[in-house]
């Protein structure tokens, strides 16, 4: 074994993922596991968090031929509202167990803005079950939705999926603003849709349940279908208005997409299109690079060559030593 590395981590909804790579090298090795980070009263939960990840880790550094990693980017879901005490506790648990002398901790949003148009300025719409904008001027960070099902991710899977299941159940009624189409494939994916209610309401995972009917909305919109067709431009429009909330007012920033939602393709691009250059004529809708493990891994990388070219926020993006706080950033601000 040779050298020290760096370990990058996505921690989301459907699991944990793992990169090590060494600066100069790349990425060398991934893993990951499909059990999600638990949360409780103390939000994410740090014992939890290091038993799944410490192994896997090792195990990454055996399988790259690396004594240990130096430098660490966490991204995790949850971070910014829940990630209280994994920001106490995982420097010290990180250094202890995997030699790590240097972690960024950061919101998985920023992980996702990082991932699609790396450290410049702009906007990034983190479309996926749910809904996000970030966005910065490189002198602090802006976020607009991504406060859950219940009371926004406006335009996201979820949203999308809800809308299309009140239009069946509209069809259903015999109410005006429903559709036939949508109530056909409803029922062929949930059965009549009277036991529906059953079907949602229970779940701890109804924001999933609602998301999985998205892709059957985005197929009825691209076929014609204009109940379908008006909810997925109404979606364009809530992420439009949403990337225009923290999108930078001066120059001609880039607006990144990331996101399994934007699979629905040009049904949803092109109104998204049209919306963007009403609200920012100046900026300009782009590829995304990557997605939010790519963008731990460009700050794992980032970091192992020196500061970040990244503003510092107390719970969006911060980094540590093992000696305390590390002046890595480029400030330290709030949203």
């Amino acid at each position: 074994m040779t050298g020290a590395g760096y370990l990058a981590v996505d921690s989301g909804g459907s699991g944990l993922r793992a990169v090590v790579g060494a600066p100069g090298r790349g990425p060398l090795a991934r893993a990951a596991s499909d059990v999600p980070v638990r949360t409780g009263g103390r939000g994410l939960d740090p014992v939890h968090f290091m038993e799944q990840l410490v192994p896997m880790a090792r195990a990454l550094c055996a399988e790259a031929g690396l004594e240990q990693v130096d430098t660490a980017a966490i991204g995790a879901a949850g971070m910014a509202s829940l990630g209280d005490a994994l920001r106490a506790e995982l420097p010290d648990g990180l250094a202890r167990e995997l030699g790590v002398t240097r972690a960024a901790l950061a919101a998985d949003a920023v992980t996702a803005y990082v991932g699609a148009l790396g450290p410049r300025p702009g906007a990034v719409i983190a479309a996926g079950t749910g809904l996000i904008a970030i966005g910065t001027d490189l002198s602090c960070w802006r976020r607009a939705d991504g406060w859950g099902h219940l009371l926004g991710d406006c335009g996201g899977g979820a949203w999308i999926g809800r809308a299309g299941l009140e239009a069946a159940l509209r069809a259903h009624d015999g109410r005006d603003g429903g559709s036939v189409r949508l109530l056909a494939d409803a029922e062929e994916m949930f059965g009549p849709v009277t036991g529906l209610p059953g079907q949602v309401y229970p779940r701890a995972d109804r924001a999933a349940v609602l998301a999985s009917f998205a892709p059957r909305v985005g197929a009825c919109a691209e076929d014609g279908d204009p109940v379908a067709l008006d909810i997925v431009r109404t979606a364009a429009r809530h992420m439009a208005g949403s990337a225009a909330a923290v999108c930078p007012a001066e120059g001609a920033p880039a607006v990144g997409c990331t996101g399994g939602l934007f699979g629905l393709g040009e049904v949803l691009l092109a109104p998204l299109d049209e919306r963007l250059a009403e609200l920012l004529p100046g900026a300009r809708r782009v590829p995304a690079e990557g997605g939010p493990l790519d963008g731990a891994v460009r700050l794992a990388e980032d970091l192992s060559a020196g500061p970040l070219a990244l503003p510092g926020d107390e719970r969006m993006l911060c980094v540590t030593s093992t000696g305390g706080p590390d002046i890595t950033l480029t400030a330290d601000t709030r949203t």
